[in-house]
Parts: C-alpha cells; sequence; structure tokens
C-alpha cells in the first residue's frame, strides 16, 4: 500500500472531477434552479456512489479516509478514465487495493457440478462471490436466460434482474425481487467491504439505475435461505416455483439455488415443458466456470 496519503489533493480532486459532470451525464434528472457553480452537487454525487452526504463531504474536507470499495464506487459514479483513477488511488494511499488484479477463477466443486447435471428437470443455479453465475444447467438456461451468451465477467445475478430486458420482464414480482437480490448482495459486502469487484459492480448499477441506487442506500440486509418466486415465461406462461438455496460445505461461498414446483400443478407442467425442450441442449447451455478479472 502506498504510504503517502494525501487528503488536501484527494478533496480537490474529487471536487475538479465532479464539476466537470452533469446531473444528465450520471443518470439524474436536471434542475430548474440555476447553479451557482457547474457541475455536479455534493449531495447528487454521494446520491450517485450510494454514500451518505455527510461521508462524502467529509471525504472532500479530508477528514476521513476513502476505503478502497468507496474509491472504486466513486470511480464510476464520476466516470474516471484509466489514468484518473489510478491518481485517485495513489493520492488515497490505496495503490495496492486498486481493481486492476487478476482474481482467482470461480470454480465448482466436482460434487456440486455432478449435482447441478442430474437436476435435468429443475432450473438450479450455482451463484458464487457477489452473486456472479457460476454454473447452471439447461433449465435455468431455458428459464432465464441463455447463461453462455452472456460474457463471463458479467454473469451475475443482480446485475442480470437490473440490466437484461428478458430477466427483468421474466420475475412478475420485480421490485420485491430485486430489492431482496440488492439485500442479499449487501451481505456479501459485510463478508469482504474492501472486494474491488464487488464496489465496481455497486457503482455501475448505482450509476444504471436509481431503483439501485435508492435500495443500496437503505442498507437492508437479507440472509434468506428459501421463498417463492413468481416468473411468467414467453413460451410457458406463468410459473409459481419454491426457491431454495444451500450453501456449499468447502467454506468457498457458493450457494446451490433450486426452483422446483408442487408435483401435478400447472407450474410443474411447465417445467416438464422447459425439460422437454431442452432434452438435446446446444452445447453452449453446458455451465463454465466464471472467470473475474480486474484489468
Amino acid at each position: 500500500m502506498n504510504s503517502h496519503v494525501d487528503p488536501d489533493e484527494l478533496g480537490a480532486f474529487l471536487r475538479a472531477r465532479r464539476a466537470e459532470l452533469s446531473p444528465h451525464a450520471v443518470g439524474l434528472p436536471e434542475t430548474v434552479s440555476r447553479r451557482k457553480v457547474p457541475g455536479l452537487r455534493r449531495e447528487e454525487v454521494a446520491q450517485v456512489a450510494a454514500i451518505s452526504v455527510d461521508y462524502y463531504t467529509r471525504l472532500e474536507q479530508g477528514r476521513v479516509a476513502a476505503s478502497a470499495a468507496v474509491l472504486a464506487t466513486l470511480s464510476a459514479a464520476l466516470r474516471l478514465d484509466e489514468d484518473q483513477q489510478r491518481y485517485l488511488y495513489e493520492i488515497a494511499g490505496k495503490t495496492d487495493a486498486r481493481p486492476r488484479r487478476r482474481r482467482a477463477r470461480q470454480t465448482v466443486r466436482p460434487a456440486m457440478r455432478r449435482l447441478l447435471d442430474q437436476l435435468t428437470g429443475t432450473p438450479a443455479i450455482v451463484l458464487g462471490k457477489r452473486m456472479d453465475v457460476v454454473a447452471w444447467n439447461p433449465a435455468a438456461a431455458a428459464l432465464f436466460v441463455d447463461f453462455g451468451s452472456v460474457p463471463a465477467g458479467r454473469r451475475n445475478y443482480v446485475r442480470l434482474l437490473f440490466t437484461d430486458p428478458t430477466v427483468r420482464a421474466l420475475n412478475v414480482r420485480w421490485e420485491h425481487d430485486a430489492r431482496e437480490a440488492v439485500a442479499a448482495l449487501r451481505m456479501e459486502a459485510a463478508t469482504d467491504p474492501d472486494d474491488p469487484e464487488l464496489a465496481r459492480l455497486v457503482g455501475e448499477l448505482a450509476v444504471l439505475d436509481p431503483d439501485f441506487r435508492r435500495w443500496w442506500a437503505e442498507r437492508r440486509v437479507n440472509s434468506a435461505t428459501y421463498g417463492t418466486k413468481q416468473y411468467r415465461h414467453a413460451v410457458v406462461g406463468d410459473l409459481t416455483l419454491d426457491c431454495d438455496t444451500w450453501s456449499s460445505p468447502d467454506g468457498s461461498g457458493q450457494r446451490l439455488m433450486v426452483l422446483t414446483a408442487e408435483a401435478g400443478s400447472p407450474s410443474d407442467e411447465a417445467l416438464r415443458i422447459l425439460a422437454s425442450w431442452t432434452a438435446t441442449p446446444p452445447t453452449t447451455t453446458a455451465a463454465a466456470p466464471a472467470t473475474t478479472t480486474e484489468h
């Protein structure tokens, strides 16, 4: 870690960068009132970065040190380029924590892989760190989206909920499900608060979606391992499925999410149709490990 921290320069740099941006540039509505100075106000930066106004104010004033996670979020909120991000981490004394290192590949345990393959008629997904989708079976791809067509670095359950139109439309109770996903992601942040990739994900979604930005700022947490999901599939129609999640015993943090229907119900019949649809799956639907690379 860089031992040289310059809080005055950090504050000046943040003020200069927010002065270059308009509310429209970061997805905020333009205000009617005339601005005394150009650029974003402090409260607008805090809103986009999903941090408190008081914390951001103290950061600009040099009265608090910034964590690597906050720096990553601010980098996304202020639309910093590569050189600007490098400079920000340098003056904050967080050079070694910059989100530019290669992280380990998330791989699925062989036993988990076998279990996933044996669930032929039941949608199942393995969620890794940050709720990344690291493996899935053909039934899950048929229900949600062809995960194999999504770049591995963007194959994340929360990101898909907010940014993929197909996944968003699939969830009948999208607002409820999305808020629960944000609360679960907040729990992830507690286990590794300095994870730069998690901070990058939060920063990206906070800039892209005002709902995510607002719900993340609420700081709700959720570790529920079961519940009910309601879906409206383009091919098989409405489904009501029980969603159960089991944690891997190896301490990897990976979880197996399985969706089932009551035997003989319309939803059970719909899953059977999906299973027959994927009886001879294309090779691209086979689950593959996700690689998270910080470049």
